[in-house]
């Protein structure tokens, strides 16, 4: 089979099984826009701006374990989708993002809608290709796809030059099924010895937690979590990313931990004698104060990627591999140990627990006659009964979403941790729902967040794809503005919104169904209506408190036992 450049990239994709394509046309990817117009196995999605493209192949990727693909113009095109490439490396989301580029002869003369997309996107990708010969194209894509889903995933950037796809050249396909490269081989599987130290770890803890994050999700490895917490008995804590791996609703799960994570949670952390880290990064939200963390605890940490262990905390008992795979042996060796961690030290362990468990660090005013954003987080569960894709945006919105709504599941929470990129919620539930067409997917949202991808609106109309959006209004970036009134003495330097749209007549004009809700007795009506309207996108205008804050809240510089309660709960 003899294909042209063009050909070459739209069959590759087909062969990697690719069910959508995310992406906005422009002059260097005309000839692989035709050549998509000759099929039909592949659907391509237009957006409205190549922000939108990465984030909502971003949200597809997330919600599927699948290798998001998006596909933009040269220049701006690929400025515009550096945001989103950055978000999912920060996150590690598999990507790969197809770049066209000015011809080979003019690269390096500021030809016309011409950057170094490799220079650009280097720090912020996981690998980036300049492919320059058309005959490097089909094995190029396979590697990218490789190294985009394999180790620890990334966004893979492949940028082709104009002339490389010309449709009137045309040379023999071959698209290889395996692929080998000596100079990356992820690891296949965890050190035994390594393990068999860290069970031996386990069974002598007296005070013990799972710190878990977003690798048990991305490693499939969430059942053989729910084995190892059942079999040691052990609390487990999770980081924003980490939520669903296993069930909020269990009774061994502290919640959430770091800079909002519950008082349960963080205080166990800074407790614990022994600290078994699975899937996660101690990153800066989570640790606080490097000095002050964990500082009674001996620290097992497990994750596919080297270069994570000890970057940021100097850890124990190192074990690189596959999280599911070393999970797998952890139980194999439990198992076949006779021993059993101390039941008398667990059982006291546990008591502490639940007192700190006790001062109810989640609570907030119930009577209120504004909507508090809680209310309305809990109001959606109760609509959903947990059966719902949620995505976020950044900010206190996000915060109250990961603390009041339960995720039961891996891959049901879609958020920006790392980078915290605003405006990603509504791209990535496009992705979702693509991805899920008969799932319920929502995105919750603030009213600065929601502003900077709302075309995207547009690309909801123009696919029939029914979102529920959950705008949590308080008039303010409400994240600053709670910074800002702890640290800068209320001064709440442009942090309000003077200009706000309004917002139902907006998403009307877009050809949706708007509502806006203002008293908490209307709330619940409101959602079940957005939720009975199964073809519809709604979009609920919440007006909620807009003094409220988030707590706990660990100050920057602060230890795990340094946390600032709601002020009613300080004095509890």
């Amino acid at each position: 089979m003899e294909l042209s450049g063009a050909e070459i990239v739209v069959q590759a994709l087909i062969d990697e099984g690719v069910e959508y394509v995310f992406g906005y046309p422009g002059g260097a990817v005309l000839h692989i826009y035709d050549a998509l117009f000759h099929q039909d196995r592949i659907r391509h999605i237009l957006v409205r701006h190549e922000q939108g493209a990465t984030h909502a192949a971003d949200g597809y990727a997330r919600s599927t374990g699948k290798c998001g693909v998006c596909l933009v113009t040269s220049g701006p095109g690929a400025t515009n989708a550096v945001t989103g490439i950055a978000t999912a490396y920060m996150d590690s989301i598999p990507l790969v993002v197809l770049t066209g580029q000015v011809p080979t002869p003019v690269i390096g003369s500021d030809a016309f809608q011409e950057v170094d997309t490799v220079g650009i996107t280097r720090p912020c990708v996981k690998h980036n290709f300049l492919v320059k010969d058309r005959k490097e194209l089909a094995l190029t894509i396979r590697k990218a796809f490789y190294i985009a889903t394999s180790g620890r995933p990334g966004p893979v950037v492949v940028d082709i030059p104009k002339d490389v796809t010309d449709p009137n050249i045309r040379i023999p396909y071959d698209y290889p099924k395996e692929i080998q490269m000596r100079s990356y081989n992820p690891a296949k599987r965890g050190h035994l010895g390594q393990i068999k130290k860290a069970v031996e770890a386990i069974l002598q803890a007296k005070r013990p937690i799972f710190y878990t994050g977003g690798g048990v999700i991305l490693g499939e490895a969430s059942q053989r979590l729910r084995e190892l917490v059942a079999l040691t008995g052990f609390p487990i804590t999770s980081t924003l990313m980490g939520l669903g791996a296993y069930p909020a609703s269990d009774q061994k799960f502290l919640g959430m931990l770091g800079m909002h994570g519950t008082y349960e949670a963080n205080m166990a952390m800074h407790e614990a004698d022994t600290l078994i880290a699975i899937g996660a990064r101690f990153d800066d939200r989570v640790t606080g104060k490097i000095e002050h963390f964990s500082p009674h605890a001996k620290i097992i940490h497990i994750d596919i990627d080297p270069s994570s262990i000890s970057k940021n905390v100097r850890v124990d008992i190192p074990i690189v591999g596959p999280v599911d795979s070393v999970l797998a042996d952890m139980l194999r060796l439990l198992r076949e140990q006779d021993m059993r961690p101390d039941q008398q030290a667990l059982a006291d362990w546990w008591n502490q627990i639940e007192r700190w468990r006790a001062r109810q660090c989640l609570a907030y005013d119930r009577n209120s006659q504004r909507i508090k954003p809680q209310f309305a987080v809990e109001t959606l569960y109760k609509v959903t009964q947990g059966n719902l894709y949620l995505t976020s945006d950044v900010g206190q919105h996000q915060m109250f979403a990961a603390q009041f709504y339960p995720f039961e599941e891996p891959r049901r929470w879609i958020n920006s941790g790392g980078l915290g990129t605003m405006g990603f919620g509504l791209p990535a539930a496009v992705g979702v729902q693509l991805a899920h067409p008969d799932a319920q997917v929502a995105c919750i949202s603030g009213e600065a967040s929601i502003l900077m991808c709302i075309q995207e609106l547009a690309t909801c109309k123009q696919y029939d794809l029914p979102l529920k959006i959950i705008l949590l209004n308080n008039g303010y970036m409400g994240m600053v503005r709670q910074w800002q009134e702890f640290f800068y003495e209320s001064r709440y330097s442009h942090s309000y919104v003077d200009a706000l749209p309004d917002f139902v007549r907006l998403a009307e004009s877009f050809g949706h169904v708007g509502m806006r809700i203002e008293r908490p007795a209307d709330l619940e009506p409101a959602m079940r209506e957005a939720f009975s309207r199964r073809d519809q996108l709604v979009f609920l205008d919440v007006v909620v408190d807009p003094t409220e804050n988030v707590y706990p809240m660990i100050e920057a510089g602060k230890g795990h036992h340094e946390m600032h309660l709601s002020p009613d709960r300080e004095l509890a």
